[in-house]
């Protein structure tokens, strides 16, 4: 009986190898796109929403869903054949697509586009996004976000740009150039004619933690001009102020002196009404003499004391002794020790009731 041969199985190793290494084995060179990587391509086609760029890969690249819906307004200007930059967003997408974006294409053409209609003083036509007490944000062409300040806003939201910064990414933008143009013209001649020191009756128009909104009355010739202006907290008073709401209320009448009006922006002061208590504050508090004063605030650091409106010193935490017993509101006796103009600065000692044990520096 003849013996079965037997069959024995070779398995042979198999080796897996990539299109990108059989190309390699044939001498083709292979440069793979990269994530963010920037080239330069053409536009072969725009369509359903879509941008197709031959960037000279095996595909067309696509511009496509949230990436045109950014540019779709510079997308509008481009033409078949026009060459332009791109970035690579994803070298193969599930679908097998070469995913890029024309972002930085766009947002050079787009402030390109705001500082022509700066320069030209042409229209805009912008969107509402959000409104908070200062204004307007708005949504412009080429995806940019701008603002427009309450002061520009007239009767309906349509824009002009007032103001380009690139390097700080800000759009500034004016309607009332657009609505109210023949106002807004008469507004810059009374701001033009307007001087430093100029004083005026003035009506607070609101109340923020930064300062006072407040318009004020100009006359052009038969017309009367309610012009805005800030006056800072810094502006408010020679002393420190905390809260402005304690002191002001809308509607509220005060008399304000103009101390800057640049870009045609007021700014106005009240404290300025009045002279600058350290005006020769070296002449009014003389060095080891004794003044009273009245202690506003006690800290880690020492006591602050007044010696009059808007002219307060300091007695540090090392001249106070163990045994001193000052409060908050409490009168207290005190010498000049230094004064410190340009800081404006005063350090004070405390002047004990028993002078036996006084030692003046």
């Amino acid at each position: 009986m003849a013996k079965k041969e037997k069959k024995v199985s070779k398995k042979k190793n198999l080796l897996i190898v990539s299109m990108e290494d059989l190309l390699k084995q044939e001498g083709v060179e292979v440069s793979g796109l990269k994530k963010k990587q920037e080239v330069k391509g053409k536009i072969v086609a725009i369509k359903n929403k879509a941008i197709y760029i031959d960037i000279g890969a095996k595909t067309d690249a696509v511009v496509t869903g949230k990436e045109f819906e950014f540019v779709k307004d510079y997308v509008a200007d481009l033409k078949l054949g026009d060459e332009i930059e791109v970035q690579i967003k994803s070298p193969e997408s599930d679908k097998g697509q070469i995913l890029a974006s024309i972002r930085g294409a766009a947002s050079g053409y787009g402030w390109n586009y705001f500082k022509e209609k700066e320069n030209s003083g042409g229209e805009v036509n912008v969107f509402a996004k959000e409104l908070n007490r200062g204004g307007a944000v708005v949504v412009a062409p080429f995806g940019f976000y701008g603002f427009i300040p309450g002061s520009q806003i007239g009767e309906k939201y349509e824009g002009d740009p007032e103001k380009i910064d690139q390097s700080k990414n800000r759009l500034v933008f004016s309607e009332r150039l657009v609505s109210e143009p023949n106002k807004v013209d008469k507004e810059v001649n009374i701001i033009s004619s307007l001087k430093e020191g100029n004083t005026f009756e003035a009506e607070v128009v609101r109340v923020e933690p930064f300062g006072l909104f407040v318009k004020v009355v100009c006359e052009d010739k038969k017309m009367n001009l309610n012009l805005e202006g800030l006056v800072h907290i810094s502006e408010i008073s020679w002393q420190k102020v905390e809260d402005l709401t304690k002191m002001f209320k809308a509607k509220d009448k005060i008399k304000v002196v103009l101390i800057n009006k640049d870009d045609g922006r007021l700014q106005f002061s009240l404290k300025r009404l009045t002279t600058d208590p350290w005006e020769d504050i070296e002449k009014k508090y003389i060095k080891d003499k004794e003044y009273e004063g009245e202690v506003v605030k006690l800290a880690t650091y020492g006591a602050l004391v007044r010696l009059e409106v808007g002219v307060e010193g300091l007695i540090h935490i090392s001249k106070l002794g163990k045994n001193t017993d000052i409060k908050e509101g409490s009168k207290v006796s005190v010498y000049i020790e230094s004064i410190d103009v340009k800081k404006r600065k005063i350090s004070l000692g405390l002047v004990e009731t028993d002078k036996t044990n006084v030692i003046y520096k």
